[in-house]
């Protein structure tokens, strides 16, 4: 069976998207998933394809114990609507630019979603509306971004769970 495919997205791939990459997988390791959701992250634009994740994510991940060094920018392609069962954007704009880059097609269209649908009702974080971008502001944003990515993977590896019952059971039939 293919595995159930995750994309986050933000502008340029280089702090919130590889952010919610590592938690997401860091998550899902700790709930037996991790063979079963394959997780990739991508930008809108292509202003940092190939480069690392910045440096001020990768030392505030690092601090949670999540590492994003191995990560690498990279550009949305046509064929990310195809290949993912959901695309994750950070915000209400790079949700837009996902739509509007979209096949006309309302079964891809069903794909497209915000990370913040996924905060608990119960976080502290619901009803946040995006998760905001660090990249000018100060060291809290960072934690900020962690904080929310965080609650919101959480709610997302519960429905994951939720509707995948019988994985990430030890012996579990297939």
């Amino acid at each position: 069976m293919a595995p159930y495919r995750v994309l986050f997205v933000c502008m340029g791939n280089i702090c919130r998207s590889p952010t919610a990459e590592a938690v997401l997988r860091h998550q899902l390791a700790l709930a037996g998933l991790e063979g079963f959701v394959e997780v990739d992250s991508a930008g809108t634009h292509a202003f940092h394809v190939g480069e690392a994740p910045d440096a001020r994510s990768q030392q505030h991940a690092a601090r949670r114990g999540y590492d994003l060094s191995v990560l690498r920018a990279r550009r949305v392609a046509p064929s990310d609507y195809e290949r993912f069962d959901l695309l994750l954007a950070m915000d209400w704009d790079n949700l837009h630019l996902l739509e509007n880059g979209a096949p006309n097609d309302p079964a891809i269209r069903r794909k497209l979603r915000r990370l913040v649908d996924y905060l608990p009702k119960d976080s502290p974080h619901a009803g946040a509306q995006a998760v905001p971008d660090p990249y000018y502001g100060g060291e809290a944003g960072f934690e900020h971004v962690l904080d929310l990515v965080e609650a919101a993977c959480a709610g997302l590896v519960a429905q994951l769970t939720a509707a995948m019952p019988y994985r990430g059971r030890e012996g579990a039939d297939h």
